[in-house]
């Protein structure tokens, strides 16, 4: 079975579907792309809604009679499915327009460039996309085999052969989860955080460190109350500063966060912020040298 036997079993045509396998250049987005499918699939639908000439050509050719299957690529010759998005009609958007869409603004500060200043036209297409129910239980699950050459990331369906590679049990949208020690997020990627890993974080107390790459000071806190970890951080993604006097006056999108130590569910409070003290004194963030105010 592939993906055209899919396609004409729901009664559509593998010739009026383009395939895409969405695997961005920019290292942050592409990071993220999984969890904004998952989490925001209005911005990442809006990731898609605008493309290069070669393939805007081709949605413009489909208008009302087209899909757009779309992948992700997360692993070399595979293909992780996403949706089916049925392509309506399209307006042409100038840079200035582009650039205030609000889908795209959250884009930009995940990385994504966008309508690059290379680019002579003076306007891009943006298409109406809207997400069909073509094997939605499958979101995040089906995997297909992606036809080499690798680095050709769009598709006509109905020209070539991606048969079914697995049906998986979860989503892997969220499967590829850091360990703790790895983890290194940006202050919009607390915004979006996995379900996964929101459940891991609620579950983790610990001491966090917050990395300001504007002038490269940091500052230690502790998690140990409600939702550990979550709790606090989310406190962050909603508010930027968290509370704390010394961020108050800084742009949370310079703004790095990880995890210096994780702790027992049990340790006692006055152990945890024991160890908070250590760790402000051995990396030196009270102020004035860092950002801790005491």
């Amino acid at each position: 079975m592939n993906l055209n036997d899919l396609l004409k079993d729901k009664g559509i045509d593998p010739q009026h579907v383009l395939v895409l396998r969405h695997r961005p250049n920019e290292p942050e987005l592409n990071k993220i792309l999984p969890w904004l499918a998952a989490e925001k699939p209005d911005v990442f639908n809006a990731y898609q809604q605008t493309q290069g000439e070669r393939v805007e050509r081709a949605m413009q050719a489909m208008k009302g009679i087209g899909y757009v299957a779309s992948f992700l690529g997360r692993e070399p010759g595979k293909a992780l499915f996403v949706g089916l998005y049925s392509i309506g009609e399209s307006k042409p958007l100038s840079r200035e327009e582009f650039w205030h869409v609000p889908e795209y603004i959250e884009l930009k500060a995940f990385g994504m460039r966008g309508f690059a200043d290379e680019r002579p036209a003076a306007s891009v297409l943006w298409f109406n996309l809207a997400l069909t129910d073509f094997y939605a239980q499958w979101k995040g699950k089906l995997i297909v085999g992606w036809p080499p050459p690798e680095r050709s990331w769009w598709r006509r369906a109905h020209r070539n052969e991606m048969p079914v590679v697995a049906v998986l049990e979860d989503s892997a949208l969220d499967a590829a989860l850091p360990e703790w020690d790895d983890i290194d997020f940006t202050w919009e990627q607390l915004q979006i955080l996995p379900t996964r890993l929101k459940f891991k974080l609620s579950e983790w107390r610990g001491i966090y460190y917050i990395f300001d790459a504007y002038d490269r000071k940091g500052y230690v806190g502790s998690a140990y109350g409600e939702s550990n970890l979550l709790g606090r951080w989310l406190h962050y993604a909603a508010r930027g500063d968290g509370g704390n006097k010394l961020l108050r006056q800084r742009d949370p999108r310079n703004f790095r966060f990880t995890i210096l130590q994780r702790v027992s569910p049990d340790l006692d409070a006055r152990d945890v912020v024991r160890l908070e003290g250590s760790w402000k004194q051995r990396l030196h963030t009270r102020a004035p040298d860092g950002l801790n105010d005491n």
